[in-house]
């Protein structure tokens, strides 16, 4: 995750300020950060114990960890799909929000690439819920650790994340 700090003066998403960026994306678009993220992603979710059969989030920070875990899934032989959530409907053709065939009554796990507030994930919940999906967990590569899990944990979701900016930011000697 290294390729995927900055430091310096960021505002987020959220209009809070911030003296670090974390642009996971440089990590998880790579082959190596695709290859790593399936191996640690994948075990992180397993050693919680869920089951899910698709894994996806808001389009475009979950999209590349939905895939890495899926191909992973598949490579152990305990396949798992992956489903992207459009911020907004398809203006044309099918008009669909969630893509990938993801069916109604699926139980999935929604990722993000880093996880702040935790908005954007109850976002995708809120789509794939009234879609008629069940949601049994949420799962980031980043937590930065600026109140996201509690909101998750508040709504009553499970909350997963492989590293923290803690650790990103202070990694062991």
């Amino acid at each position: 995750m290294e390729r995927s700090l900055e430091k310096g003066d960021f505002v987020l998403a959220s209009g809070a300020r911030s003296s670090y960026y974390i642009d996971a994306r440089r990590t998880t678009f790579s082959a190596e950060g695709q290859y790593l993220l399936g191996i640690v992603g994948l075990q992180a979710l397993w050693s919680s114990g869920l089951s899910p059969d698709w894994v996806g989030g808001l389009t475009m920070g979950a999209d590349p960890v939905a895939c890495a875990l899926a191909h992973r899934s598949w490579l152990e032989n305990q396949p798992i799909q992956a489903f992207s959530v459009r911020k907004e409907p398809k203006g044309h053709g099918t008009a669909r929000q969630i893509e990938g065939g993801l069916p109604p009554g699926s139980d999935v796990v929604v990722v993000e690439d880093s996880l702040t507030t935790g908005s954007s994930a109850l976002k995708a919940v809120k789509v794939l819920e009234d879609f008629g999906v069940s949601v049994l967990a949420v799962f980031t590569v980043v937590d930065r650790q600026e109140g996201g899990e509690q909101l998750i944990t508040e709504a009553g979701y499970s909350f997963l994340r492989v590293f923290t900016a803690d650790e990103l930011l202070n990694p062991p000697a």
